[in-house]
């Protein structure tokens, strides 16, 4: 195939955030799609096979646009736009940029990064129940607090109620020194996290000490009518099948839960069923109920990580599909006493 040139101009103020740090983000682009980048002062000229070119020119217009819109060009951003590119799905991430969500106490806007994570947030908006599923780092459980937190400062709920089942690393809440709130607090880090950077810590404790927002491990859920409230499970995957029907008749009128949950995390007995993987099943056709899959696609922390996962998702579906033979080779092995007929 002959080798082509394309050249676009980019604005001073976005070429050092597009290049990146000692032009990393260029050097990622010309080794996935194998073109050659040169800069020539503001005209930058890609060069190499048709498609790449074409590739690339739709990616370094896409990361400029972000730019100087004000974002911040991560290495995160630059994998997902060379990703979206070889799909030949483009300026996806312009048109994700538009939904910012809120901002955080440091005025950091909080915003979905791909595409699985704008269907997500399009998803609580459009549900009274969500179901988030997916592996760590897909920000399931962070921008869950991001909506909730919006809908709480908007007046749309009166109270944000956060519960995660307490028995991760086969711990019970019972052998844990101290009292309650002491007990469950390293389970519900991450959301306190959350909180105190989209909310503020000052803000945070007011409002906690009002009542306003509450953190209880899913047990203390038990016997209460949850009305008028954004409430958010995580770690649902850790739930049992009894726990998840209790928590799910709790919800009342006016209330919107989201719960979140990584099938290929969980901590429960050997042989445990999971509640996750059960309500999944029976409430899949009900309306009003969505369930939101998440992939390593939409992996947003360092790159490595979602290296990690993917890797993880093709052993586990390797393995599925051994399995599946292996249990085929059994069935046919045990069949030796039924001749087949001939048609």
């Amino acid at each position: 195939m002959e080798d082509i040139s394309e050249v676009i101009r980019m604005p001073v103020q976005a070429m050092q955030a597009v290049f990146g740090q000692f032009d990393g983000h260029i050097k990622k682009l010309e080794r996935q799609l194998k073109v050659t980048i040169v800069d020539r002062n503001g005209e930058v000229r890609i060069s190499g096979g048709a498609p790449g070119v074409r590739k690339a020119g739709a990616v370094l217009n896409e990361l400029t646009e972000l730019s100087m819109r004000g974002n911040q060009i991560e290495e995160q951003n630059v994998d997902y736009a060379i990703a979206m590119s070889m799909e030949d799905n483009e300026d996806v991430l312009l048109e994700i940029d538009k939904d910012c969500i809120c901002h955080t106490v440091s005025g950091k806007p909080v915003k979905p990064k791909t595409l699985g994570q704008k269907q997500y947030v399009d998803a609580i908006r459009n549900n009274m129940i969500v179901f988030g599923l997916g592996p760590a780092g897909t920000g399931k459980t962070y921008l869950a607090m991001a909506m909730a937190i919006t809908a709480f400062k908007n007046q749309e709920a009166e109270r944000i109620i956060l519960t995660r089942p307490a028995i991760e690393a086969g711990e019970k809440l019972g052998f844990l020194p101290g009292d309650l709130q002491s007990k469950v607090d390293p389970y519900l880090r991450p959301l306190y996290d959350a909180l105190h950077q989209i909310m503020g810590a000052e803000t945070f404790l007011k409002n906690m000490e009002k009542g306003l927002i509450e953190v209880a491990p899913l047990a203390y859920m038990r016997g209460r009518t949850l009305d008028n409230a954004y409430i958010i499970l995580d770690e649902a995957q850790n739930t049992t099948p009894a726990q998840m029907k209790m928590f799910l008749t709790r919800i009342g009128f006016g209330s919107k839960v989201i719960i979140t949950g990584d099938a290929t995390q969980k901590d429960l007995m050997p042989g445990a069923a999971s509640g996750l993987d059960v309500a999944s099943k029976v409430l899949r056709n009900i309306e009003g109920i969505s369930f939101c899959h998440l992939s390593s696609k939409d992996v947003v922390r360092h790159p490595l990580v979602q290296k990690i996962v993917k890797a993880y998702e093709d052993y586990e579906e390797k393995e599925k599909r051994s399995e599946k033979r292996r249990s085929r080779n059994a069935y046919g092995n045990g069949s030796h006493g039924n001749p087949r007929r001939n048609s």
